[in-house]
């Protein structure tokens, strides 16, 4: 299965669940949870507060590597919005991926999608645990702070 099929099929339209593609085209999906979405919810708000230019996009699909892949939170520039915009799936990472991880989420899993994303062209990963800790990756490793929003909180309480 692709993902353009994915998003025509009137079975696979509002599920309580995120839908992912692995390397082999086969569906993965993630239950939600709410204090996953109100994790989701103060990323979103906090970017678009402090957001000086581009766009905050939630359950963004990547293609990636491993087939299609769909961050939690992304911040697009204008620059890149404008090839972004009218793609089915992001042909280049945003330049920041957000992933809240979920009980049910292995850290394995969340060092892959960050590997994945910053391979894609991604320029930061932000991982958020289901207590509101958050770890900022590039390419080189694990940052102390955001090197595009330096003043994002480290923790997120909700």
């Amino acid at each position: 299965m692709n993902w353009q099929e994915i998003c025509e099929d009137p079975s696979l339209q509002d599920l309580p669940f995120k839908i992912e593609l692995n390397q082999w085209g086969k569906i993965e999906m993630s239950p939600a949870k709410n204090r996953h979405a109100f994790l989701q919810a103060k990323v979103i708000k906090y970017l678009l507060q402090h957001a000086k230019n581009g766009a905050v996009l939630p359950e963004c699909p990547i293609l990636t590597t491993d087939n299609v892949k769909v961050a939690d939170v992304v911040w697009v520039s204008d620059e890149r919005a404008e090839i972004l915009k009218n793609e089915s799936i992001s042909s280049i990472a945003p330049e920041i991926c957000v992933e809240i991880q979920s009980s049910g989420n292995t850290n394995q899993e969340m060092m892959l999608k960050k590997k994945l994303y910053l391979d894609a062209g991604a320029e930061e990963f932000w991982l958020c645990d289901e207590y509101g800790n958050i770890k900022i990756y590039n390419k080189q490793g694990l940052l102390e702070q955001s090197r595009l929003y330096p003043d994002f909180p480290m923790y997120i309480e909700i």
